[in-house]
């Protein structure tokens, strides 16, 4: 990796003159401050941040971006300042590295408090700008790809770490590709033997079905071309870790619908739902595998149709059709804004991540209530970065809630004066006797409000799983005090 290989990237999607000679202003100072340290791969330690502005760069990164992974640990591990990077730089890029940089050492008893307050700002940093939460992933997963000069014991700690913290950052802000990387290298160094039968069950998988992916593949293709409608086809194979997680939670390989998968991309969404159907017309769907994700999206804005089809000699094969616009977001996240949106990027980013991301919300009302960093991660760990379950609303919209939530976490996520007027709901077309009732994937909610209730009470605090519902409970009874 040379910074040339760098600046050959970034002028295929940006060949600004100033940008470009930035970029290499940015490298040339992040040489002289690294000089003389060197990775434990032996490796001079610019190769580092040369690769975090490469991983970046290959998303179209902005420049300020792209410094900034460039200078990512200057502020750490050099004797640079803040204030020398806004002087030869730029505020955005000396707040952007801030953002990255640890909090000192000096500042704690022990090493565990430093870790808990650097996780929290990690976490935190997307309320202010999401691209520092970006470039931790870029860092990160460069670090993951070279994990294996680390000790044993490294791997594994790292491996861990990357999968409570890296992976649900990754996925909330849509960035699949990361995502799926960081879970398939941390998996291979927790879980070797696992990771090494299962890489082979996908060998066998992939020559089993190669042939009839091809075919469907061909014939999906050939109906859309008679069509006109603009298409590509691809074939997607689930991840190594995905397919373990469904083992442990009993599913057999051969009952997975979507190891291997057929990704369409066509031009509107009109022709998805177009192309849906007469993908039903030649294969008869299984009715119970079908999802909406265009009209629903996920918490991460995801959105495409799910099909699973008959396919030939009885094999169950799972078809994703989207835009192609929606295949990028699939695919990159928020960071595919950048390609979407141009100039205009870092602000739409963080427009739509404040707007459409449900666990913003989330976060920002569990960063208000724990002051104790330690009560913060465990919370964010257990509300947001655990398994979630989404149930709909009377409108037939999804909303998506930790596991444990009830029907109070419910109102309270839908607007804050319908869980202080909460009387009763409706699960599933019947009436609860408990508004604590605990809620089930794909429960359809109907709450009921009356403003004459009387507000609610203290001890709904312990019927409810979410921060949100727990914080509007405690100022309503302060407020009625």
């Amino acid at each position: 990796m040379t910074i040339d290989d760098l600046l050959e990237l970034v002028k295929t999607y940006n060949n600004n003159e100033d940008d470009l000679k930035l970029i290499q202003k940015a490298y040339e100072y992040a040489f002289l401050m690294h000089s003389g340290q060197i990775r434990q791969s032996g490796e001079p330690y610019i190769i580092h941040p040369l690769n975090v502005a490469y991983i970046l760069a290959d998303m179209h990164a902005d420049t300020n971006t792209v410094c900034a992974g460039l200078l990512h640990d200057t502020l750490e591990d050099t004797a640079a300042t803040k204030a020398e990077l806004v002087s030869l730089f730029n505020s955005d890029i000396a707040n952007l590295v801030d953002g990255v940089t640890k909090i000192s050492k000096m500042n704690f008893l022990s090493k565990a408090e430093q870790n808990l307050a650097n996780t929290r700002k990690i976490i935190t940093s997307i309320t202010d700008d999401v691209r520092i939460i970006i470039i931790k992933l870029a860092d990160r997963l460069h670090n993951m790809r070279t994990i294996k000069y680390k000790s044993e014991f490294k791997q594994k700690e790292n491996s861990a770490e990357t999968l409570e913290i890296f992976v649900p950052l990754a996925y909330y802000i849509g960035a699949y590709r990361i995502k799926s990387e960081l879970e398939d290298i941390s998996f291979k160094y927790l879980k070797p033997k696992e990771y090494k039968k299962i890489s082979y069950m996908m060998i066998k998988a992939n020559e089993e079905n190669n042939a009839i992916l091809t075919e469907v593949l061909h014939r999906i293709d050939e109906i859309l071309r008679n069509e006109a409608i603009p298409h590509e086809i691809k074939v997607r194979t689930k991840n190594l870790y995905g397919i373990y997680k469904r083992i442990c939670e009993g599913c057999k390989i051969s009952d997975m619908h979507d190891l291997l998968s057929l990704k369409i991309m066509v031009d509107e969404i009109w022709n998805c739902y177009k192309s849906l159907g007469l993908i039903h017309s030649i294969y008869n769907p299984v009715n119970d595998k079908f999802k909406d994700y265009i009209w629903n999206p996920k918490v991460n804005l995801y959105s495409s149709l799910h099909t699973t089809i008959f396919g030939p000699q009885h094999k169950l094969i799972q078809t994703q059709i989207r835009t192609f616009e929606m295949d990028k977001i699939a695919s990159f996240g928020l960071t595919a804004y950048w390609d979407i949106k141009k100039g205009s990027a870092r602000d739409e980013m963080q427009k739509d991540l404040t707007n459409k991301f449900q666990f913003y919300k989330s976060l920002t009302d569990i960063n208000n209530m724990f002051y104790d960093n330690k009560e913060f991660v465990s919370q964010v760990k257990k509300e947001i970065f655990s398994d979630n379950i989404h149930v709909y609303t009377s409108k037939g919209d999804f909303l998506y809630l930790p596991k444990g939530s009830t029907v109070i976490d419910f109102a309270y996520k839908i607007h804050t004066n319908v869980g202080n007027s909460l009387v009763a709901a409706k699960v599933n077309d019947e009436y609860v006797k408990d508004l604590g009732y605990v809620l089930e994937n794909n429960d359809r909610v109907v709450v009921f409000t009356d403003e004459l209730s009387g507000g609610p009470k203290m001890e709904w605090i312990s019927k409810t799983a979410t921060s949100r519902a727990k914080k509007k409970i405690k100022e309503y009874n302060k407020n009625k005090i």
